[in-house]
């Protein structure tokens, strides 16, 4: 786990000891191609750059007939428990002893100390909950699972990640997408982190050795999208629950193959295991159906 305080804090201390850098805050209002340039309107001022590289996410997108979006949203809190029960080697990824009834539904804990852990309240699903929902689940999973009502919230935090297979366009003409705006957030798990530190080095050995930022559409072979699709569709059709696809992917896999199929760099020797151990007759409907 990287803290985003601490990550911007390094890349923001990195940029301000470099003389060619300039940081603006200000609104965003629009930003376009103009005479082969990128155009960008900000703050009431209008500036002009070869190249724009934006990780705004303007609108949701028009979905296609084949395309699906779900949300990966959740809140988690940071607490102190007066008693020791963490083990701070240990971190729980999805534990799926929690209600089922709005969807795909799970909490992560991860300890920094035997007292001091995260503990995430996470949804896969097309609608949000009301505010309290998120509390309820952490108060119910906190008494049942960690077994505690002796606790201290230090620190709260929420997100929305999109779930989709829409294909994010990579390049406007002189503006590069980044981020989740340019396809950069895996559509089966909303992982996004390990995708846009592969993407920037692309990016910058592209601008290094050509002159310009163009590189081939991001993302490891085409067959993992058409993975992705076939598991939003099962999830978002109802085809298997959620809990059932990823507790079988975890108990019949070895973690490393897991891994390695969520970061996209596994091989089809892998891919054809994990297949393996998945319901075969709902996920074949649904790789037909995305075909």
């Amino acid at each position: 786990m990287i803290r985003g305080v601490d990550f911007y804090a390094y890349c923001l201390d990195l940029i301000r000891q470099q003389p060619n850098f300039t940081i603006i805050h200000g609104e965003i209002s629009q930003i376009s191609n103009e005479d082969g340039k990128g155009v960008l309107h900000c703050g009431g001022n209008r500036y002009t750059a070869d190249f724009i590289f934006s990780s705004i996410l303007l609108e949701k997108p028009v979905m296609g007939k084949k395309d699906h979006y779900l949300q990966q949203h959740f809140r988690g809190w940071i607490i102190d428990t007066r008693a020791d029960l963490f083990n701070p080697e240990e971190a729980t990824l999805m534990d799926f002893r929690t209600g089922q009834e709005a969807g795909t539904t799970f909490v992560y804990v991860k300890p920094f100390s035997a007292n001091r852990a995260l503990v995430e309240y996470t949804l896969f699903t097309e609608q949000l909950l009301a505010s309290d929902a998120y509390d309820e689940g952490l108060k119910n999973y906190i008494r049942q699972f960690i077994g505690t009502e002796d606790y201290t919230i230090t620190e709260v935090e929420n997100g929305i990640i999109p779930m989709t297979n829409y294909r994010f366009p990579s390049v406007d003409g002189r503006i590069i997408f980044l981020g989740t705006a340019g396809g950069q957030t895996k559509a089966s798990s909303g992982y996004t982190f390990q995708f846009i530190q592969k993407h920037a080095a692309r990016l910058v050995q592209s601008l290094i050795k050509k002159g310009n930022p163009f590189v081939s559409r991001p993302g490891g072979p085409v067959r993992f999208r058409f993975y992705d699709s076939v598991l939003l569709h099962v999830l978002k059709n109802g085809l298997v629950p959620g809990d059932k696809v990823f507790t079988d992917l975890f108990k019949k896999n070895k973690p490393q193959r897991v891994l390695r199929f969520l970061d996209n760099e596994s091989s089809l020797g892998d891919e054809l295991k994990i297949i393996s151990s998945l319901p075969t007759w709902p996920f074949l409907k649904a790789a037909i159906r995305q075909r």
